[in-house]
């Protein structure tokens, strides 16, 4: 079994849990890690973009397997046609104004993906947050209403984007509420707010969150999730460049 979706990967971090005594750290990260793991997901999503007063609405399907393959197309008006295949750590794009692929890498890895309050890297993260953090319980606290843990993430390498994490967990059905992403000076540079959760396969999944990146004004993304179907068969041509190119 394997995990990842791909665009919306930051919002996949919810499972139901209870624990009879106190968790530790370590036990949350991993219960985290787990709801991820799945060997193939299918769904059609929206977008939607508030940014200085504007709103702008995107719509796709998106169709992935394990942690490396992924494929999303965009349907709406303004941008049908354009598709994005993420295969083996590496991000391709396929404008129809071009009508050619180009593979998204450097600089550009940091550049807002579509638009949105995510970048192109933060759809390129491939390992579970437990092989890439030390976490540490700092206390617990009521977000929108639920009690819920309070875990704090320090990065294991220097090369991780964010260098520390901050995660709200429901204490009683394992719902990741809240999450906060830091710069290594502190600063916080994007937080991310779970609005929908339903239950998919016998797990808690989240369907819609919201995610801001702090570094712009006014902004805000919203990533909505609808028909997803989990562990079904998707066939290899799926997450070909033929596919990207046709």
């Amino acid at each position: 079994m394997k995990r990842k979706i791909f665009l919306i990967t930051l919002l996949v971090f919810a499972t139901a849990f209870s624990f009879s005594q106190t968790p530790t750290a370590a036990e949350l990260l991993k219960r985290i890690d787990e709801n991820e793991i799945y060997s193939t997901i299918e769904y059609e999503g929206e977008i939607i973009i508030e940014y200085q007063g504007r709103r702008y609405v995107k719509t796709m399907k998106a169709w992935a397997r394990g942690n490396t393959h992924s494929f999303v197309e965009f349907t709406n008006p303004e941008d049908r046609g354009t598709k994005y295949l993420k295969r083996d750590g590496r991000l391709y794009v396929y404008s129809p104004d071009t009508e050619g692929v180009m593979l998204i890498s450097g600089h550009m890895l940091k550049e807002s993906m579509m638009g949105s309050d995510m970048s192109y890297e933060d759809t390129l993260n491939n390992e579970t947050l437990s092989s890439r953090y030390d976490p540490v319980i700092t206390g617990s606290e009521v977000v929108n209403g639920q009690d819920s843990w309070v875990l704090e993430l320090k990065a294991k390498k220097k090369t991780e984007s964010y260098p520390s994490r901050k995660l709200w967990i429901d204490k009683t059905n394992g719902d990741l509420l809240h999450y906060e992403l830091f710069a290594l000076s502190g600063v916080k540079l994007k937080e991310y707010t779970l609005l929908k959760v339903e239950v998919i396969g016998g797990r808690r999944f989240p369907v819609e969150g919201e995610m801001r990146d702090l570094m712009r004004k006014n902004s805000k993304t919203t990533f909505v999730m609808r028909n997803v179907t989990l562990d079904k068969p998707i066939a290899d041509s799926v997450f070909s460049q033929r596919n990207l190119e046709r």
